[in-house]
């Protein structure tokens, strides 16, 4: 039998490891560039609450989302895994069920999980192998698609209508969670996707009130309500007494808008593997490791997420399929890691993404709700959840694909109809608005980075065909 003693210290060091665990908030915009932030310099946004958490924790100047667009990023974001990996191309893909995400990996250890706002990743209808519950979340009021005020939403798999601003509807839900967690001791994860700036751009009175007279009010409106919204969050770690120990982490989902949004002079917007559609806006803060404010200039990525997480809550990520992400909890915890030389690969497959008129289906099943009708499948459109068939033509890795070694960046951009393919080299240090071409004059890096590519698009390719299973 083991002693009394032993065995109280054995369960002390067990409350005190899961006590030590951080609470994880990651929040997302949906179509906000790298320059849409007050603390980037945009000469008219108001983004207090943006502002003052780049000014206290830590400011990544270099982070990419995975996709140029939303749903591979968010994909991204939940498996560690470039979006290709897994046949999320663009837009209105779904996840494979098979995937491991940080909601399923976080809670087997022990941590609550929910979801709240934007998912685009598949169905949110209850019992979906592809829906927020089936990728590991124990909550969640979630959107098909991107959202706009006053939305119908999906609580669990039932339609409800609400009233408010978008951005605040999800914050509030995710607040009034959390509480819950905290009253039960419980680490938890909560994943809060704004359904904003992306279009249509309807802003609250409020705050397009505050743009008098500006052509894009209602979108700068937008991203201002999107500050409120994560200023509530943030102040309500106060309120809750858990600042201290939770990981607080911002970005977006792809780089800047056509014509409305600010990409800070970076070339492209989003849909380009250019940096103008890559870069976005992203703070962390976690006071218990992060005392000071420090800025980042290394470059990190959507990708990182899901390891670093894993990492800092102390959870192993032996024996999982190939990962994009590496760990940044050397960057949290004071010690940096090796970012100088790391490599990061960019795919956008020529492929169509799918339209999901998010207010169109939730209303179509909140009506049937109300009738206490049963949608036949024929007919729901929510159930749309399949996954979609591998494109043809995915081996000649088609469409713009890029690696970023270091400094330097690679661009292949293959046209599927003549199977030509261009290059481009960029050096990011000295051209890091991709303006000078140096692939002429560097063939032997373009030689070196190639076979490098190609070899990680193999490895994509290899992941897609269900190999790491």
């Amino acid at each position: 039998m083991t002693p009394i003693p032993v065995l109280l210290l054995v369960l002390s060091l067990l409350l005190t490891s899961a006590a030590a665990k951080p609470n994880i908030i990651l929040v997302m915009a949906d179509d906000q560039g790298w320059g849409d932030m007050g603390y980037n310099g945009h000469p008219d946004l108001i983004t207090p609450n943006f502002d003052m958490a780049a000014a206290s924790g830590m400011r990544f100047d270099r982070f990419y989302a995975a996709a140029p667009v939303c749903s591979p990023t968010r994909a991204s974001v939940l498996t560690g895994r470039h979006p290709n990996r897994m046949g999320v191309f663009k837009w209105g893909n779904t996840l494979r069920p098979q995937e491991i995400t940080i909601a399923e990996a976080l809670k087997a250890g022990g941590y609550a999980t929910g979801h709240f706002g934007k998912w685009h990743l598949g169905s949110v209808r209850k019992g979906s192998p592809v829906s927020p519950g089936g990728s590991g979340f124990d909550e969640w009021l979630s959107a098909p698609n991107f959202y706009d005020n006053d939305p119908i939403l999906s609580d669990k798999g039932r339609a409800v209508k609400l009233k408010g601003e978008s951005s605040e509807i999800a914050a509030n839900a995710s607040i009034e969670w959390m509480k819950g967690q905290v009253a039960a001791k419980k680490p938890f994860l909560s994943v809060v996707w704004f359904g904003s700036p992306h279009g249509p751009h309807i802003a609250a009175a409020e705050d397009r009130s505050l743009y008098p007279g500006h052509r894009d009010a209602d979108f700068l409106g937008e991203i201002t309500g999107m500050d409120r919204a994560f200023g509530m969050i943030r102040d309500s770690l106060d309120e809750l007494g858990i600042r201290e120990n939770t990981i607080l982490w911002y970005c977006s989902d792809n780089g800047a808008l056509p014509r409305m949004g600010a990409t800070g002079g970076f070339r492209g917007n989003k849909g380009k593997v250019y940096e103008g559609g890559l870069l976005v806006p992203s703070i962390l803060e976690w006071p218990a490791k992060i005392a000071d404010p420090v800025v980042i200039s290394r470059r990190c990525n959507t990708s990182d997420i899901f390891p670093t997480l894993l990492e800092v809550a102390g959870l192993p990520i032996q024996e999982r399929p190939v990962l994009d992400g590496m760990s940044l909890a050397g960057l949290l915890n004071g010690t940096s890691p090796d970012l100088e030389e790391r490599a990061m690969g960019f795919w956008d497959f020529p492929i169509g993404g799918k339209s999901m008129r998010a207010y169109d289906m939730m209303e179509e099943v909140l009506e049937a709700q109300e009738k206490k009708i049963n949608l036949p499948p024929a007919q729901d459109s929510l159930l749309a959840a399949e996954i979609d068939p591998l494109p043809k033509g995915i081996q000649q890795y088609f469409g713009h694909a890029a690696w970023i070694s270091g400094n330097w960046k690679l661009h292949w951009i293959t046209d599927p109809k003549t199977e030509k393919r261009k290059h481009e080299l960029y050096d990011l240090v000295r051209d890091p608005y991709e303006e000078n071409d140096l692939s002429k004059a560097e063939v032997e890096r373009v030689g070196k980075m190639g076979a490098d590519l190609e070899s990680w698009l193999k490895s994509v390719v290899s992941s897609l065909e269900g190999m790491d299973y």
